[in-house]
Parts: C-alpha cells; sequence; structure tokens
C-alpha cells in the first residue's frame, strides 16, 4: 500500500536513489511509484539524454555508437547525483561502470531491481526500443548479458527481487522499505 501523506510528511530522502538492473526490470515504472511515494522528483538518465541529445537512444547507438553513449551517460548520472535527492532510474549499462558504481555508491544508493530471465524476456520481447537485443536471436542476447551482468548488479548498495505477480506499486513498497533500513539514506 502505498504511503499516505502522514507518512510521506515524516521522511525526508537525503540521498538519490539509483535504481539499476536489467532492461525489463521496472526501473522506470518502480521508480515513478517510489519517488510518488516519498514526494520527491523522478529521474530517468536515458530520458536525460534523449533530451540533450534530441534523439533516440537507438539512434544515439547507431550514429555515435556505445561509447559516446555511456559517456553520456555517465555525465548524465553524475549531474543529477549532485542535484536535490530524488529516484533515479538508469540504462541497464549504467552500472557496469566502475566509475558509475563508485559514484553512485559515494553520492547516493544503488538498488538493484532483481528479475529472473523469464520475467524479463517477457516484459522486453516485443518492444523495439532496445538497441541492444537488434540481433538475430534476441533471447540468447539477453541471456548473454545477463549473465554478464548478474555480478556486477550485485553489487549494489541493495537488492530488491522482483516477481511476475508483484505490482509496480508492491514493488515501490519493497523499495520504501529497504530503504527506511538505511537513515543515511531516508531519514524516518
Amino acid at each position: 500500500m502505498p504511503a499516505g501523506p502522514e507518512e510521506r510528511c515524516a521522511m525526508r530522502l537525503v540521498k538519490t536513489v539509483v535504481l539499476v538492473g536489467m532492461m525489463g526490470a521496472g526501473k522506470t515504472a518502480v521508480g515513478t511509484a517510489v519517488a510518488r511515494q516519498l514526494g520527491v522528483p523522478f529521474k530517468d538518465s536515458d530520458e536525460e539524454i534523449v533530451r540533450a541529445a534530441n534523439r533516440s537512444i537507438a539512434e544515439i547507438f547507431e550514429r555515435d555508437g556505445e561509447p559516446f553513449f555511456r559517456a553520456r551517460e555517465s555525465e548524465v548520472i553524475n549531474r543529477l547525483l549532485r542535484a536535490t535527492p530524488c529516484v533515479l532510474s538508469t540504462g541497464g549499462g549504467a552500472f557496469l561502470a566502475p566509475a558509475n558504481r563508485t559514484l553512485i555508491h559515494d553520492v547516493g544508493v544503488s538498488v538493484w531491481l532483481k528479475a529472473d530471465l523469464e520475467l524479463l524476456w517477457q516484459r522486453v520481447r516485443h518492444k523495439t526500443t532496445r538497441p541492444l537485443l537488434r540481433t538475430a536471436n534476441p533471447r540468447e542476447t539477453l541471456r548473454a548479458l545477463y549473465e554478464a551482468r548478474q555480478p556486477l548488479y550485485a553489487m549494489a548498495d541493495i537488492v530488491v527481487e522482483s516477481a511476475a505477480e508483484r505490482s509496480v506499486d508492491e514493488m515501490a513498497t519493497r523499495v520504501v522499505e529497504a530503504l527506511k533500513t538505511r537513515p543515511d539514506v531516508l531519514e524516518v
């Protein structure tokens, strides 16, 4: 159940909450709901990049390449972490860069929305907006990314398990409950 206005007023976000995890983990949907429960702004690093470049992520990847995109992503994350505390959704690859992980850990708090491969596949298989899945065998590509990224996501400060039967609001409440264990992040 989402926090009511009385409870929301009793909580103050001290550090930016950075949602990390695979594409399809629910970072944007859950992040929006977490921000609503905490009464803070929601930001999406991918949306910030798209707005600044006036191009889709797929177009940026195609025209400028992944290294260019990753550099812009790091700049955006750095800027947003140093602004007013908010809930920040990042692209699936953002947490892979050691510099991003260190910055997020030092300035904010990382929350890994951990979802199993089958759930991720069900959520992303019909989307055409995922440049990394534009391959001959997108399911195999997703599996390879999943296996390669799991050890890095496991370095997140907080892990919240996802499940198909959990609603976005239930997931958001689980994230808020986990944040309540960190008074350096969320004052209650």
